[in-house]
């Protein structure tokens, strides 16, 4: 039946997906299809049970279907599931991330991170005065036309560096730099008028990548000096490394912020927000014209609300804890299995590098060894655990993760790594 599956959804989706690295265009062969999931596992149409170290790609901090947000988000669905009309959870979810986010005053919600990302960048260069922006080879910053140029995950995977139907007057003005070399955005400023900045705190797209001691202070010294707007895309950071982010980890406090993932709690939601002098800027209240029908979802609010109201300081600790001892463990399994790798993990998120070196930037990232991550990938599937079906994304452990899942995982990593091998 899933081969049926397969099939069906390749004569009437491009690809048979959604979104393209679900086709496993990196891996080979073809994806399960899950048909339900519950707290660290996924449930496939083929009836497997597997330990999923995806969580839908960052959000699932809680797990799945964490009884708490079931629950909110069934109350809100009897209520109504939209209504462009101004609901109270809006009001409730917007205080929650202004509270936690020191940068943020105001906020504006949105349904994606595609979107949020595009609006922050408009308004950046209505505030600055300027069309040029800086973007991070590597980093990923939704599909909008001027930021798909030297894009990371999905686009890295299938080895696009841009996309077909950009035009180049959509991106003659997207000025791209290295990932944690701050004397390539000083080229930048010294050449083109900068509007703004745009980065990934924690590179999240090219698998992860931490930023180098000082990097994003320099990003904020040259925006300063420079008068452009320094954005923070914590689609993927935001509310997972911390309850303020990869920039209350970091110490360095962005213009505009962009969220997503975590702060929808598993529903599309996404959101922008900086000072109240910039997001005064956002239509109604200002010049800088951006809506959308379903922003602010009765759902979608309810499930962020609720998934937020569980990060404290123990979960972020918990979190900490269980990333630590799966990196402990695959760097343990990999040496064992005599698997030359690189392991990145900032918090609860990792990726594993089939590189024999450090990985810094996207050229780093693309030395890793496509055939041995697939190996290793088919092999992690065998033995009952779903990993990311690309070499360039991040794994996510949840607060649903036991030390026993953990261990599981581990287990089955010793073969993928002598695979691998």
């Amino acid at each position: 039946m899933p081969d049926a599956l397969w099939e069906r959804a390749r004569s009437v989706m491009p690809g048979g997906v959604s979104s393209p690295v679900r086709a496993y265009g990196a891996v080979g062969g073809d994806p399960f299809f899950a048909a339900d999931a519950s707290g660290a596992r996924v449930r496939t149409e083929d009836g497997r049970t597997l330990i999923d170290m995806i969580g839908s790609w960052g959000p699932l901090i809680l797990g799945h279907a964490h009884p708490a947000v079931v629950e909110a988000v069934t109350q809100a669905a009897a209520g109504g599931t939209t209504f462009g009309i101004p609901t109270r959870r809006e009001v409730e979810l917007a205080e929650a991330i202004v509270a936690s986010v020191d940068s943020i005053d105001m906020v504006r919600l949105v349904s994606s991170g595609t979107e949020a990302a595009m609006s922050a960048v408009r308004l950046a260069r209505a505030a600055s005065g300027r069309d040029g922006i800086v973007k991070f080879a590597g980093c990923y910053h939704g599909h909008s036309d001027a930021m798909l140029v030297q894009a990371g995950s999905g686009v890295a995977t299938f080895g696009l560096p841009e996309s077909p139907g950009v035009t180049p007057g959509a991106a003659v003005d997207t000025i791209v730099a290295r990932y944690n070399d701050a004397s390539t955005v000083a080229s930048a400023f010294a050449l083109h008028q900068i509007g703004a900045v745009i980065v990934e705190p924690v590179g999240a797209n090219m698998g992860v990548v931490p930023p180098a001691d000082g990097f994003l202070q320099s990003l904020r010294n040259l925006c300063d000096a420079g008068g452009a707007l320094l954005i923070f895309d914590e689609v993927v950071t935001g509310f997972r490394l911390a309850r303020g982010g990869a920039q209350a980890v970091y110490g360095v406090k962005p213009d505009l912020t962009v969220l997503g993932k975590v702060v929808g709690g598993g529903l599309p939601l996404a959101a922008y927000g900086g000072s109240r002098d910039l997001m005064s800027r956002i239509a109604p209240a200002g010049d800088v014209y951006q809506a959308g029908t379903l922003a602010g979802n009765p759902l979608a609010t309810a499930a962020g609300l609720a998934t937020l109201a569980l990060l404290d300081d123990d979960a972020y600790a918990r979190l900490d804890e269980a990333g630590r001892m799966l990196e402990h463990g695959l760097r343990s399994a990999a040496a064992e299995a005599g698997a030359t790798v690189t392991i990145n993990r900032v918090g609860s998120m990792l990726t594993v590098f089939f590189t024999d070196g450090p990985v810094t930037d996207f050229d780093s990232a693309r030395r890793t060894d496509a055939k041995r991550f697939a190996r290793f990938f088919h092999a992690l599937l065998r033995e009952g655990v779903a990993w990311p079906p690309s070499p360039f994304e991040a794994a996510f452990v949840s607060l649903a993760h036991t030390p026993g899942d953990i261990g599981a995982v581990i287990a089955a990593a010793r073969f993928g790594f002598q695979e691998a091998r």
